[in-house]
């Protein structure tokens, strides 16, 4: 009853959503030139399914690529900051201070500096927007250890390593998912500015450049459903890591 009720309940809050945005759009009598309604995507998914799967698996690759990479810096960041002070004072106003900087005026930058090299200026856009909040929240969950278990431990004779696979790394790990449900959706981003502004792009981001460029808002809308649908697909992706290796701290609903 409680699987039905997980899969039943955003299915149902997806179709009453296209409901609405269907009578918004019939109420106000809006022509598909100026709001495509959600009965105009089947068509224009159709028409341009093969440019949808081409475009959708760029898109997708260099989005897990880029967030993957996050990961991985983002966590050894986070580890330097949680175990160090110095680190953790030093890295952290940086952190924040390229956090701050819109992430569009980083594009003609990065197309400046790598010239024609698009899939990894689209990699390396989908990083640079993703990995801020894993280093943070693995940084604060690291450094927020309670110093009475590292002090039993090391009592008994545990090295760092063992605290950290015992102790810290568990403690750490629900913040860590929590910050890649954000990234996921922030890597997607990242992704589609590079695809959307570079004039070789490739991506879903520029087959919704080029819908608007020919004025097919139909494919315009149908791209940004594509975009929802690939985030959501990630999103749920992570959500099944969450269950395996951090299912314990999971409390129970009401």
């Amino acid at each position: 009853m409680d699987m039905l009720r997980k899969i039943a309940v955003p299915i149902a809050a997806v179709l009453i959503f296209l409901c609405l945005w269907e009578a918004l759009v019939w109420v106000n009598q809006w022509p598909n030139y100026k709001m495509a309604s959600p009965s105009d995507l089947p068509p224009a998914f159709w028409k341009f399914r093969h440019l949808f799967l081409e475009m959708g698996w760029q898109t997708l690759w260099r989005t897990v690529l880029g967030l993957g990479i996050a990961v991985l810096v983002g966590t050894g960041i986070g580890v330097l900051m949680g175990f160090s002070r110095i680190a953790r004072d030093a890295l952290y106003p940086l952190l924040v201070g390229f956090n701050a900087i819109p992430k569009a005026t980083l594009v003609p930058v990065i197309a400046l500096l790598f010239v024609g090299q698009h899939d990894f200026n689209t990699v390396l856009m989908a990083f640079l927007i993703s990995f801020f909040p894993i280093a943070v929240s693995v940084g604060i969950g690291l450094s927020t250890l309670e110093p009475e278990y590292r002090d039993i431990l090391r009592s008994l004779g545990a090295s760092r390593m063992t605290i950290f696979w015992k102790i810290a790394l568990p403690k750490t790990l629900p913040e860590f998912f929590g910050a890649l449900k954000v990234s996921v959706t922030l890597a997607f981003i990242g992704t589609n500015l590079v695809e959307i502004v570079s004039p070789h792009g490739r991506g879903l981001g520029a087959l919704f450049k080029s819908g608007e460029t020919n004025g097919d808002y139909p494919l315009m809308f149908a791209v940004l459903i594509a975009l929802a649908a690939l985030g959501i697909l990630l999103y749920y992706a992570v959500l099944v890591l969450e269950r395996i290796f951090a299912g314990w701290a999971e409390r129970p609903s009401g």
